[in-house]
């Protein structure tokens, strides 16, 4: 009995799109088990910052679990883009707020920063992939 098993290419999208999507919901996790980590990031402009820290949260659960779903995967990954963009500015305010840390602490903060363009590219990547699943290539070809 044989096995079939998916398209190397298309093994790799679902691979790429699981691996977002594990670390949106273990990111979305952190921020209901330790709000407290998130809170001081919020900018003060808007108001109590725990409903922002549970809304950013849940946002990068309904990320994961739309990446994790085949058929929701394409607007997931732009959503997910989207909400990379949305939090550098939280990010920049957490490296700069970070001057009375420790410096493993600091170097943390900014090394964090640019990181947020692969993540971004990653989704980018994600989505696009998602929109060409079973189009044809310029020959005709299926795309897999």
């Amino acid at each position: 009995m044989s096995v079939v098993r998916p398209a190397p290419r298309r093994r790799r999208r679902a691979v790429a799109s699981l691996a977002l999507a594990t670390l949106l919901a273990a990111a979305g996790v952190t921020h209901f088990a330790r709000p407290e980590y998130f809170a001081p990031i919020v900018p003060a402009q808007l108001g109590d910052p725990l409903p922002w820290v549970y809304v950013s949260g849940a946002a990068e659960l309904a990320c994961a679990v739309g990446l994790a779903v085949p058929r929701t995967r394409r607007v997931a990954a732009w959503a997910t883009a989207a909400l990379f963009v949305a939090v550098f500015p939280a990010n920049v305010v957490m490296a700069l707020d970070a001057a009375d840390r420790s410096i493993a602490y600091r170097a943390v903060t900014y090394a964090r920063l640019p990181v947020q363009v692969p993540l971004v590219l990653w989704a980018v990547w994600v989505a696009r992939q998602a929109g060409s699943a079973g189009r044809p290539d310029r020959r005709g070809r299926a795309l897999s």
